[in-house]
């Protein structure tokens, strides 16, 4: 797909485009300072539909100037383009659908969950690093720790359920029909060694102190709690 205009993806959760290079792009003879107030009159808001930010150019003087401009969401870019009412406008409204369309990919939503939940998870494992830091002085630094995830990280299928506000039955469908986990031969439900090598299953051995019986469970991870819950919103 031939690039049209440059599309800002810092932010994981939706591309923006900047408002000067729009209104530049589709020949609008009106200045920008009196064109973009006239379209926000349609209802569009900041912070939701765009946000402002300051850009600097040289001036004839030599100096720096500082100009307003608007980094907008990729659907206001479309209802602007739509508005313009010219074949240009058609031209970059159809491009920012197809945007759209491989922004909203299964695939590229999966991939966006998975880069967030990493992000978020570094930032628990600092915290949690922090914690048993402060707390080795009253016990061995890597029982703590064990312990810590034993009870707040690691989650069974049941208890992830609840925390993400689904049905057990569903989310375990779920993750059978999306080729997460499977049943062995015992109907036990067990992840594909990938989603384990990934961070968001962790198998995890336990043994019965009364009678000695010991077997594997499978476990969800903080990082798969995260990335479940952002491909369920």
């Amino acid at each position: 797909m031939t690039e049209l205009i440059k599309i800002n993806y810092d932010n994981p959760e939706k591309p923006v485009v900047s408002g000067r290079e729009l209104h530049e792009a589709l020949g609008i003879k009106t200045a920008y300072k009196d064109w973009f107030p006239r379209m926000c009159e349609y209802g569009f808001e900041e912070e939701k539909d765009y946000s402002v930010t300051l850009i600097f150019e040289h001036n004839s003087n030599g100096g720096k100037q500082n100009h307003k401009d608007h980094m907008i969401t990729i659907p206001m870019a479309k209802e602007l383009c739509m508005i313009q009412r010219t074949d240009i406008g058609r031209k970059f409204r159809q491009y920012f659908i197809s945007i759209e369309e491989a922004w909203n990919s299964p695939e590229m939503v999966m991939q966006r969950a998975l880069s967030i939940a990493n992000e978020r998870v570094k930032a628990l494992q600092l915290s949690v690093s922090q914690l048993t830091v402060d707390n080795q002085i009253m016990q061995p630094k890597a029982e703590y720790f064990d312990e810590l995830v034993d009870r707040r990280l690691l989650t069974n299928f049941r208890d992830t359920a609840k925390e993400l506000h689904i049905g057990q039955k569903e989310f375990i469908q779920f993750l059978l029909d999306h080729k997460y986990v499977y049943r062995d031969k015992k109907s036990k439900l067990k992840p594909y060694m990938p989603y384990v090598e990934d961070g968001l299953f962790e198998l995890k051995e336990f043994t019965n102190a009364k009678t000695g019986f010991t077997n594997t469970q499978t476990l969800v991870t903080p990082k798969g709690k995260e990335t479940f819950r952002l491909f369920f919103l």
